[in-house]
């Protein structure tokens, strides 16, 4: 894939969340205006300015650097040096412009909820907060002459960024977890379905493979005529088999009734079971035509495979099909992973599978019934 094929690929808000924390850079003007008006010496006050101007500028390269689809490993090893880095720089500029300086703190506090553990990012919020309270109630002491409001405010901030970018932290682990969890479902969901798909695919072209396969053996002496034709057939069912097999693994295999129909009529009679089918399968509603094709399909199969059967009639209505033999009968057999498999089938469409001896004796043949 070429390179701006996958950069169109990325997460935007990978690609551009840290736009979002450089807009928040208009409130160092408050310190960069401090620096400009201070009652220092001119070469101070321009060492603040540049300060406080690098101070930005580590800010953002940190956002961008960090905030792509980098390893977590990585973000927290480069991390710690941006923030010593943010903190160096607010020291420095405090000892220029005192408590004016703190206004930077908050920045520190935002970057270090998103590059650090959370733990040694809540221990930088506290530390931030203790930091700029202490300086906060020295300066408006009542000795200082300094209005309480305005010193306590920007302590406020310090507050509000931390608990808005820690939960902000907090429920993107949560999403990023939630988001592994459904990819993780949907991957075993697919699984299931190929496993599923190649069951019914492989079980019932197998199944007449081996029947036909079986014929061809007790006629190859007697009628030679036969025996070719009934082997021409098994070379062309195994290469409709491989056809299917692939075509289910890419996720386009559909079981259409029409097709199912004529499926089971050569699987039946291949096996010496004489079948029943309906003519007309169009009186079935479209929208349950491939359920109810593949449930055609596994209950054949079991027939032929299980019910030592003479006779198999096939039923369609509207939203259903009944598929009756009067074989062996179920005989407390357990459940095999074909049925289990139609059963998650039809109930993901919305309906249900109901499996019984066909005169009500278990012993006594078998009916399937599949109502959606």
């Amino acid at each position: 894939m070429s390179q701006p094929a996958t950069e169109s690929l990325r997460d935007p808000w990978d690609r551009f969340g840290w736009v979002m924390g450089v807009v928040w850079l208009v409130f160092l003007l408050f310190p960069l205006g401090e620096a400009v008006t201070a009652d220092l010496h001119v070469g101070w006050r321009v060492l603040a300015v540049a300060l406080i101007l690098l101070f930005a500028a580590v800010y953002v390269h940190g956002l961008v650097r960090l905030g792509g689809p980098e390893p977590w490993a990585r973000v927290v090893r480069w991390g710690r040096w941006y923030v010593a880095a943010l903190v160096t720089l607010v020291v420095a500029a405090a000892a220029l412009l005192r408590f004016e300086a703190l206004g930077m703190t908050p920045y520190v506090v935002a970057l270090a909820m998103f590059v650090l553990p959370l733990p040694a990012a809540i221990a930088v919020f506290a530390a931030a907060v203790v930091i700029t309270a202490a300086a906060a109630a020295t300066i408006a002491a009542p000795w200082s002459g300094t209005e309480e409001a305005g010193v306590w405010f920007l302590v406020l901030i310090v507050v509000l960024v931390g608990i808005a970018t820690g939960a902000v932290r907090v429920l993107e682990g949560l999403g990023n977890r939630h988001r592994l969890v459904r990819a993780d479902l949907a991957m075993t969901a697919e699984r299931e379905r190929v496993a599923r798909d190649v069951h019914d695919v492989l079980g019932h072209s197998l199944t007449v493979v081996t029947v036909k396969a079986e014929l061809a053996e007790r006629l190859v002496d007697r009628d030679p005529g036969r025996a070719k034709a009934e082997l021409g057939e098994i070379q062309s069912l195994s290469r409709q088999a491989l056809a299917e097999i692939r075509a289910t693994v890419g996720g386009l295999r559909a079981a259409t009734l029409d097709e199912q129909i004529v499926a089971a009529r050569v699987a039946l009679e291949g096996a010496g079971i004489t079948a029943d089918l309906p003519d007309d399968p169009s009186v079935v509603d479209p929208r349950y035509r491939i359920v109810l094709g593949w449930a055609l399909r596994e209950a054949v199969t079991n027939v032929v495979r299980h019910s030592a059967a003479t006779s198999c009639r096939v039923e369609v209505g509207q939203s259903w099909l009944c598929v009756s033999d009067d074989g062996r009968g179920l005989r407390d057999s357990p459940e095999g992973n074909g049925l289990r498999g139609l059963r998650e089938r039809v109930g993901a469409a919305g309906g249900a599978v109901e499996l019984a001896g066909a005169t009500g004796d278990p012993a006594t043949g078998t009916t399937l019934r599949v109502r959606l």
